[in-house]
């Protein structure tokens, strides 16, 4: 169990633990160009908390930015900034990794390869600006609840899109983190029901989907070959970065530049707390292609779903968010779900079951007992 203790923290990150070693076996079958060569299951777990820790403070840091419930700069301009960060540390990496050993450093420039990765950026263009807009309907523990949901929707593609097979016992699962997605939101019988207004949850299912989409489509391109990671990063977040820049010149056009154009006037509002949360985007990128390349896509939906508990309680303290008991009830449906999802296939019977057989056992005589008698 890799060292997990009772406790709190331990019951916290121990179904992530267990989700990694069940993956693990997964993963680590020879796949096209030997991918998963020399990667353990501790290189998974730390990548996956580390993924967690990072997606956890994001609904706090967006929640941080505003100012009079509104934010300050323009949202657009974070994912833009995100990207180019990632893309100038990806080819730094990748520069490095090819003057140590240029042989060792496979990338394949066929033009058919190459125009596989403007999909995927496209797609998480959509979804990092829905985010913002999301956060500006709910709270930050709402917003990581709501993004749970993206559990559902990429076993629903995972069946759909690359056939892989889920339980009956994994799809109720899955339905008990709706159900308690949903009990999260009840606020009281007195007034509005729902804690969130309609367009938040129209929002949330649209991030949901537009995360698992890009997912496993991001899975598919980093499994497909054999080629250095930093390789298929700086493809991913060069087109990324591409995308990002020209919808903020769109953006500017059809508003007919009344601001200027956005490289200029784009980065007004923001501060500190606004650099943090693309720095945050940053490394998460990173740590979700590491985990696509050489885990699972359900790994990394596991780790950024495993950030819920976190958020609300932090949301708490710092936010003065007052905690419900239907918000802990959604956290706790939450977390029977992802152990139901995760439960091995193979559990070894209990020692209570062998009982029966041991005692029989014992009461029947031997034959050669009575014969001698």
């Amino acid at each position: 169990n890799m060292g997990v203790s009772a406790g709190p923290v331990g019951r916290v990150v121990w179904p992530l633990k267990r989700a990694i070693d069940e993956l693990d076996s997964f993963s680590a079958r020879p796949k096209k160009g030997g991918a998963n060569m020399g990667v353990s299951a501790g290189m998974k777990f730390t990548a996956a908390a580390t993924l967690t820790c990072l997606t956890c403070s994001q609904g706090l840091l967006m929640e941080a930015s505003k100012e009079h419930g509104k934010y300050p700069y323009n949202v657009a301009t974070v994912p833009l900034m995100s990207e180019l960060m990632k893309l100038i540390l990806s080819s730094f990496l990748l520069y490095q990794q090819y003057t140590k050993d240029p042989k060792a450093t496979q990338m394949t420039l066929d033009w058919r390869s190459i125009m596989l990765f403007p999909i995927p950026s496209i797609i998480y263009l959509f979804h990092n600006n829905v985010q913002f807009y999301t956060m500006a309907y709910v709270d930050a523990a709402t917003y990581q609840i709501l993004g749970n949901l993206k559990i559902v929707t990429t076993g629903f593609l995972f069946w759909i899109a690359l056939k892989r097979y889920l339980s009956r016992i994994q799809w109720l699962a899955l339905l008990l983190l709706m159900a308690g997605a949903t009990t999260s939101q009840i606020s009281g019988c007195e007034g509005s029901v729902l804690a969130a207004p309609a367009m938040g949850y129209f929002l949330g299912i649209l991030s949901a989907f537009l995360s698992a989409t890009a997912g496993v489509y991001t899975e598919f391109l980093m499994k497909k070959n054999n080629d250095s990671l930093y390789f298929q990063n700086v493809q991913l977040y060069g087109f990324g970065t591409l995308f990002n820049a020209i919808r903020l010149s769109f953006d500017d056009a059809t508003a007919g530049y009344e601001n200027g154009s956005w490289l200029y006037s784009g980065f007004h509002g923001w501060n500190w707390v606004t650099w943090a949360i693309a720095v945050n985007f940053a490394f998460s990128g990173l740590f979700v292609s590491w985990i696509m390349k050489y885990a699972d896509t359900i790994v990394k939906v596991y780790a950024t779903s495993s950030a819920m508990l976190l958020t609300a309680l932090l949301s708490v303290w710092f936010f003065d968010l007052a905690p419900t008991l239907q918000l802990f009830l959604g956290i706790l449906i939450a977390c029977v779900s992802i152990n139901l999802y995760f439960m091995p296939k193979d559990s070894t019977p209990p020692k209570s079951a062998s009982l029966p057989v041991a005692v029989k056992a014992e009461a029947e005589p031997s034959p050669e007992v009575d014969r001698s008698r």
